[in-house]
């Protein structure tokens, strides 16, 4: 392989041009953004007031609406939160370095590896080009030339060959007017002159194909490439991302295409100089992420036929730079499936960096929300600017997603997909701008397939009256579960003590897996250690009911269903007006959950007036201001202020209370589990 800027002896200096500047346009001027502008320091450009109240959803942007709030032109400057994220892609691109980034969906993988490319240092591209190889046919030769000289070269040999075409034909012509003129005059022998005509013709003909074979094949080009190239080879099959050879029906009698001709380029050669993104990238079968591994490594990568079967198998180019920096992403089952070698070379030579869900909720930030909407209806150039209140309204769903108090999500793919509806109903109704209300319809419009489904599920339940909600029942509790991300249920559970035919056990039923296996496991330790009855002789049955097919998963089941089997043991009824949701220690501590809001809104739809809900989950709960009136909070701290609670009868009651509090050696108190929450949503 050739690496030199001009090696045809045949085409001078003055064909191919001068060098360019690098990158193919002139050096940045003093005043353009360099590297060092980190997209997350650069401030929103809009009116802020001199005193900012920490409670002002917009941070103290004095605006009436997104117009008012001007758009960064790099696409690093658009990217919202990720601070660490950000920093590493600086690094990365810095000095060359690979990256991996691993995370939620929505969250900015793609943006920040597009955003890298404009990052990059500038560097000289540079052009592809393909020669056919005289000595052996199935063995292209690559040879790399400045970035927009690869043009020049090409229209070069093309019109080299036009004019060689040119004087074949006209000989062709020549000859074959000599032949005919012989025949008919001397001769005498028209038919002849004809079929010899004729050879003449196609022998010219068959000849002119050597030198067509002559004119190089451009693989890459970038003359009109302003900045590092940047290529998606997200769910790329082999030939997409590696490069191939096309097939050729035609192998033999000089009628095939040559080898060079049917050379295509992969996304690592088109890549080369700049990035190359691979989100998802455990879905690439291991072969591919085989010869990407030996890209990275060597830099180079010869272009073969993908398919054993065609004829381009047979062909091999000489190496074609790979030069690129590598940006892999995927969610955390991404490194499962992950070739450990391919993750170790990016590991090795490069970064590993996790994409935050949630981001603090501070005036900065929601300054820069205010400026994420302004950027999604830019970006969009049909949707209505929007009001301040509107966006108002937006940050109020992030802060609700985000699931934490105190924090703002951080995927916005899904609340960008929030602004669009709000923006179409707009437009739709032809109004000015977006407003509140806007938003507040779609919220509405676009819920999620589990939203739909647990309100679908919810109604029907409410035609078959399923769901008792009110009076005292021994043995029943309303559980909560979520569905997806983002959509809660009512999921009731039962619970029943027989005499058993053996050892006594405790049986679960409702496609319970592993980890609700073990919440019931630590469950029936308590039961064991609190009750007074012998129940080594009895069997202790729990259902959840109509769980569906996906089952249970998660411990947030846990305090329900220690409350279904107290009730059923002791012979004491639980209120039905009530539904609740906590995981449990062996000793006895409700401990917190995740899908908290989401919960409460399901138990308020379905009709209840309390939830109890771990302690430590209070901060957590940011519910519609429509269900806040229709549904009473009760956070707890150990089963025995959930009892205290959910069961009926007062002296009944308070001697379960005491005894399990005393057995447990947990004083009835209103502290809060501290530490961080593990979310663990049933």
């Amino acid at each position: 392989m050739s690496n030199e800027t001009n090696t045809d002896d045949s085409l001078p200096d003055e064909e191919v041009g001068e060098p360019r500047p690098e990158n193919g346009h002139e050096p940045p001027g003093d005043d353009e953004p360099t590297i060092d502008d980190l997209g997350s320091d650069v401030e929103v450009n809009a009116e802020v007031a001199d005193e900012v109240d920490e409670d002002d959803l917009l941070g103290g942007l004095q605006i009436d609406s997104t117009a008012e709030i001007e758009v960064p032109d790099r696409l690093v400057d658009q990217v919202i939160g990720q601070e660490h994220a950000r920093d590493v892609v600086m690094k990365a691109a810095k000095q060359r370095r690979h990256v991996m980034m691993i995370g939620s969906p929505g969250t900015g993988k793609s943006m920040l590896a597009k955003a890298m490319s404009e990052l990059l240092p500038k560097e000289e591209l540079q052009d592809v080009l393909v020669y056919h190889n005289p000595d052996d046919g199935n063995n292209p030769k690559v040879r790399t030339v400045p970035a927009g000289k690869g043009e020049q070269i090409v229209e070069a040999h093309k019109e080299e060959a036009r004019k060689r075409n040119q004087m074949r034909s006209f000989l062709m012509w020549i000859i074959i007017a000599v032949v005919l003129g012989y025949s008919l005059i001397i001769a005498g022998q028209i038919l002849l002159g004809i079929l010899a005509a004729g050879v003449i013709y196609l022998a010219f003909r068959y000849g002119s194909r050597g030198g067509d074979a002559m004119i190089p094949n451009l693989l890459v080009n970038n003359a009109d490439t302003q900045t590092a190239p940047f290529e998606d080879a997200t769910g790329a099959h082999a030939g997409a991302l590696l490069g191939d050879v096309r097939h050729d029906p035609f192998q033999s009698g000089g009628m095939e295409t040559p080898s060079h001709d049917r050379v295509e380029p992969g996304a690592i050669h088109q890549a080369n100089k700049g990035v190359l993104f691979v989100d998802e990238i455990n879905t690439l079968d291991i072969r591919s992420q085989q010869h990407l591994m030996t890209a990275i490594q060597e830099g180079e990568f010869s272009i073969t036929g993908q398919s054993e079967r065609s004829s381009g198998a047979m062909v091999q180019t000489e190496p074609v730079p790979t030069d690129f920096v590598m940006v892999a992403a995927g969610n955390l089952d991404a490194m499962e499936n992950m070739h450990p070698a391919l993750r170790s070379r990016i590991k090795g030579y490069g970064y590993e960096v996790y994409m935050d869900d949630t981001i603090e909720d501070t005036p900065e930030m929601r300054r820069k929300y205010a400026r994420f909407v302004a950027q999604e209806v830019a970006k969009d150039g049909r949707l209505p600017d929007f009001t301040a209140t509107a966006i108002e309204e937006v940050i109020l769903e992030a802060r609700r997603r985000a699931g934490r108090k105190g924090h703002l999500t951080l995927e916005l793919r899904n609340l960008g997909g929030l602004v669009r509806v709000a923006g179409d109903i707009a437009r739709g109704e032809d109004a000015a701008n977006t407003t509140r209300q806007h938003v507040l319809q779609a919220k509405g419009r676009s819920r999620s397939i589990e939203q739909q489904l647990a309100d679908d599920y919810i109604e029907r339940r409410k035609d078959y009256d399923i769901t008792v909600g009110e009076g005292f029942v021994t043995g029943r509790v309303n559980g909560l579960a979520v569905m997806g991300e983002d959509s809660g249920i009512v999921l009731p559970v039962m619970a029943e003590v027989t005499p058993s035919q053996g050892p006594g056990e405790v049986i679960a039923t409702g496609q319970l897996k592993e980890m609700a296996e073990e919440a019931v496991q630590n469950v029936s330790a308590i039961i064991k250690k609190f009750s007074d009855e012998d129940i080594s002789q009895q069997d202790v049955h729990i259902q959840f009911v109509q769980v569906g097919e996906g089952g249970v998963d998660g411990d947030s089941a846990s305090i329900t269903v220690a409350t279904a089997v107290i009730s059923a043991l002791e012979g004491v009824a639980v209120d039905q007006n009530l539904a609740m949701t906590g995981s449990l220690s062996v000793r006895g501590d409700v401990l917190p959950v995740g899908g908290v809001t989401h919960k409460i809104e399901a138990a308020a739809k379905t009709g209840l007036d309390r939830v109890i809900i771990p302690a430590a989950n209070e901060q957590d709960v940011m519910i519609e201001d429509e269900y806040k009136e229709q549904i009473e909070v009760i956070p707890v701290s150990h089963i025995s202020e959930v009892l205290d609670v959910a069961l009926e009868g007062e002296p009944e009651k308070d001697g379960l209370v005491d005894r399990l509090k005393n057995i447990t050696g947990q004083a009835l108190n209103k502290q809060s589990v501290k530490g961080p929450s593990s979310p663990s949503p049933q």
